[in-house]
């Protein structure tokens, strides 16, 4: 029996690193990212402009570390690697930022691709990340996000090789899920997003390919970081990409209803 989000949890903040998809099946996965509450609108303004890379399902108030997604679990623990960002740049990876949080940081909590794998795999498409134990590969795009206020920078999209006869299939199911980035932004030649190789990704691994096999890309819930570089924050944390909130929360409840059309 698979573990439980609670299980995972506990396991990460006793020291388990490994990436999340795949894990705790029918449970929400999130991104996050938490700034200083003097950035906190221009990223919620960001978020609002750029919903397709950045659906936000909380906001925390100031100095939170839980969230209505996980009663319970403390954010700044429960992940199973994090971030640290200063002036824009990587400052550290660690598996526990409870010392470095502070009173002024606001979370926000961001819908992952990983939470509509679930339905995805039910369905018999193939996920090659996890087939390959491996952490799914992601990839800075040419394509510029809306910018707002202070913030500003390109969008990051998440690749996933499918069998060409189960493209429709695998865009069908997660365009029902607009809360968790919903279908996908672009499928086939990945220099269309000026992506030059998909050998080399920005953030995660590369995944091996089987013939016929064709790249759909989703827009990730890096974006932001992506954003903190290019904006310059003066500090935030987030999650490392791929490693990601296990939350409590079905992955149902992000399935849009369809009319009956009868």
């Amino acid at each position: 029996m698979p573990d439980s989000p609670t299980d995972l949890r506990s396991a990460f903040r006793s020291g388990r690193v490994t990436p999340t998809a795949g894990l705790a099946p029918g449970f929400a996965q999130t991104n996050l990212i938490a700034v200083p509450q003097d950035w906190a609108y221009d990223v919620l303004l960001f978020t609002q402009r750029n919903p397709k890379p950045c659906p936000v399902l909380d906001v925390g108030d100031a100095g939170s570390r839980t969230t209505m997604l996980a009663p319970g679990a403390d954010i700044t623990t429960d992940l199973p690697l994090y971030r640290v960002w200063k002036d824009g740049e990587l400052a550290d990876e660690t598996t526990d930022v409870s010392s470095l949080w502070r009173d002024d940081l606001v979370a926000f909590h961001i819908g992952c691709s990983f939470t509509f794998e679930h339905p995805v795999a039910a369905a018999g498409v193939p996920l090659r990340h996890v087939e390959q134990g491996s952490n799914v590969p992601m990839y800075v795009t040419d394509r510029e996000c809306r910018p707002a206020g202070r913030v500003s920078g390109p969008m990051v999209v998440s690749m996933r090789p499918v069998p060409e006869h189960q493209v429709a299939l695998a865009a069908a199911i997660s365009a029902r899920m607009p809360a968790v980035h919903g279908g996908p932004v672009h499928i086939g030649d990945p220099a269309e997003l000026g992506i030059a190789d998909l050998e080399a990704p920005d953030f995660g691994d590369p995944v091996n390919f089987q013939p016929g096999d064709v790249p759909m890309f989703w827009a990730c819930g890096v974006t932001p970081q992506a954003a903190v570089m290019a904006s310059r924050l003066p500090f935030a944390i987030t999650h490392a990409p791929g490693y990601m909130l296990i939350t409590d929360t079905p992955d149902s409840e992000y399935v849009l209803e369809v009319p009956d059309a009868r």
